[in-house]
């Protein structure tokens, strides 16, 4: 059951990596068939994104009244129905409602997921399978992008993007069904006062041959004044003084953290395009659209192959190092990274060239292995039970609004600056975030979670 709950968790994350990635190869399509202009370009590139904000915060939290297991399914199935919308969307309005209905339902994922995880694993293997599955998100980035190559190859017309997104459906489905057998978190039952409840869903979560334990009794916490016992978490108590400390270290570094890794990863083409002076110039029919996407595509596929090998480091390294180390280290390359790529201006060729790729590597590497992984763990472990879902989510919130901001200012201030400014204020924003998490530090590493509620 342990590894059912972990490989069905593991599927938003491939799905949001998917679904992402391939709007990004349907997009010229997209933009063709609508006649949208610019600002609706941006629209439809940050449709799915705001719809994450939204849903972390306003489904996640759901978790929290509803429990795990009813919102793991409830996701999914919202996912499914928004995602068969978008495959006969008649208008931009509804593509971009579509789009955003998609987006809520993957951002109640963020919470979700990590919760049936962590609340149903040993701790000391936490750190590791809450982030193999996070990893999924680049599986299912590389996976969309070939799916959505393949559909091109094979049906090289304006619809083939509905095809793309009709391509998910079926998984979906099956991913709907299959979670609605897992067990739910007895630590949830537990914060509720249903025992009963809770020794019969560990019961399941625990079944093996031959069965250890042999039968499951829970005991009451002993009284004391900083029981969350029983408690119906309230949004409020984000912010009270026993909370603020987790909700400032859950969501101001991973703020900080998306300006840089969404504003380096959406616009690394245009960036190495930019400032080596090879722009593409502008395409006249869908052939020489996705010709002009694919050459984008080639300096920016070498840079974000260090994203993998940085998430397959933090699975590694999580539990033994520890989380705030890493995000501290993590924060820290990132800003050298973006130093060197800034000084790439000062110098001639070869070695400008060498800066800037070397740079953007290193970003991709500490980035994945620091503040993009420890981040997403951190939110989910630093919070009391009855609030657990709610402060998840709210930092996924909190961090989607950088992402947001960058869909949108990025282009604005590239054009209007340049990469070296750019670049030397993600350095500051970067070093901003390794100072507010040594700040505000609480190390979540191989410690159980109950025990860091108390």
């Amino acid at each position: 059951m342990q590894w059912r709950i972990w490989t069905l968790a593991t599927a938003g994350k491939f799905f949001e990596g998917m679904v992402v990635f391939m709007t990004g190869v349907a997009l010229p399509l997209i933009v063709e068939e609508f006649g949208l202009s610019p600002a609706g370009k941006g629209i439809v590139s940050a449709a799915t994104l705001a719809g994450i904000m939204v849903g972390a915060v306003a489904l996640g939290g759901l978790a929290d009244v509803y429990g795990r297991r009813r919102m793991f399914v409830i996701e999914m199935l919202v996912f499914l129905i928004f995602l068969a919308g978008l495959t006969v969307a008649p208008s931009f309005g509804w593509l971009v409602v579509f789009l955003f209905g998609v987006g809520v339902a993957l951002g109640c994922d963020y919470p979700t997921a990590h919760l049936v995880i962590s609340e149903s694993i040993p701790s000391r293997d936490r750190g590791k399978l809450v982030l193999g599955a996070f990893a999924f998100q680049a599986i299912g980035a590389l996976a969309g992008t070939a799916l959505g190559c393949v559909i091109l190859t094979l049906e090289p017309s304006l619809g083939a993007w509905r095809w793309m997104y009709a391509m998910v459906i079926v998984p979906a489905a099956f991913v709907v069904c299959a979670r609605l057998f897992v067990s739910d978190s007895g630590q949830w039952l537990m914060s509720r006062g249903r025992r009963a409840e809770a020794e019969h869903e560990l019961r399941r979560l625990l079944k093996r041959e031959p069965q250890y334990p042999k039968q499951v009794r829970l005991a009451e916490l002993a009284e004391s004044p900083h029981r969350s016992h029983h408690r119906r978490g309230r949004w409020s108590d984000l912010f009270d003084s026993k909370n603020r400390r987790a909700t400032i270290l859950a969501s101001v570094p991973w703020f900080l953290q998306d300006l840089g890794t969404y504003g380096i990863g959406i616009f690394t083409p245009t960036i190495l395009a930019h400032t080596i002076g090879h722009e593409i110039t502008n395409a006249h029919n869908v052939s020489a659209l996705i010709a002009r996407d694919l050459q984008g595509a080639k300096g920016a596929a070498l840079v974000d192959t260090l994203l993998i090998v940085g998430i397959l480091a933090a699975v590694l390294m999580s539990d033994r190092v520890g989380r705030i180390r890493l995000q501290v280290l993590g924060f820290l390359g990132c800003a050298a990274g973006l130093a060197m790529a800034a000084l790439q201006s000062h110098v001639e060729e070869p070695a400008r060239t060498m800066l800037l790729f070397g740079g953007f590597m290193l970003f991709n590497f500490m980035t994945n292995l620091g503040p993009n992984a420890q981040t997403y763990l951190l939110a989910g472990e630093v919070f009391p039970t009855h609030i657990r879902a709610k402060g998840a989510g709210f930092a996924a919130a909190f961090a989607k609004m950088g992402a947001v901001l960058t869909a949108f200012i990025f282009p604005v201030v590239l054009a209007d600056t340049g990469t070296d400014v750019l670049l030397t204020a993600l350095v500051f924003t970067s070093l901003l975030g390794a100072l507010i998490t040594w700040w505000f530090r609480i190390e979540t590493a191989g410690v159980n979670l109950e025990e860091i509620g108390r």
